[in-house]
């Protein structure tokens, strides 16, 4: 093994406001939508894909490519939507063994119910803390990150 290059002080301080900036942010995004719409943030997630989607619908990999969950993780999930009324399966007919994941009506309905409240708090608990300066640099460190991991496989 090579030698570990530990955090210095301000790399330690730095990683750990991340990470907790992020699981309150998460945790309090989460709860919001419960509270709101009865919706977790997981399922507020594959909403959003699939109403960004122009025909409301996607095939499960690219789901899954976008949200980065694994296989497993998707099926799982999709599966508990879907007995909810959110989100339903449909055939593929250019690929027999494929399928796409489609929004429901009710799905649509819930999103348009939690997004008001979603969005205000999103405002509330982020946006109106930061300048626009600082959502443009937010958005370029952002933009670095992602682009190192996605350069790192």
């Amino acid at each position: 093994m090579t030698d570990t290059r530990w955090l210095d002080e301000d790399e330690q301080r730095a990683w750990r406001a991340y990470l907790r900036m992020q699981a309150q942010l998460t945790a309090r995004l989460g709860r919001q939508l419960q509270a709101d719409a009865g919706l977790s943030l997981a399922d507020y997630e594959v909403l959003v894909q699939l109403t960004d989607a122009a025909d409301g619908r996607l095939r499960p990999f690219e789901l899954q490519r976008c949200l980065q969950w694994e296989q497993s993780r998707l099926s799982h999930h999709l599966a508990r939507m879907q007995r909810r009324g959110l989100v339903e399966r449909q055939e593929c007919p250019e690929d027999a063994r494929g399928a796409f994941v489609a929004i429901t009506e009710a799905g649509r309905a819930a999103i348009e119910t939690a997004a008001p409240g979603h969005v205000a708090t999103v405002r509330r608990l982020f946006l109106d803390h930061l300048g626009r300066d600082q959502l443009r640099t937010l958005e370029q460190l952002a933009d670095q990150v992602t682009a190192g991991i996605d350069a790192d496989g």
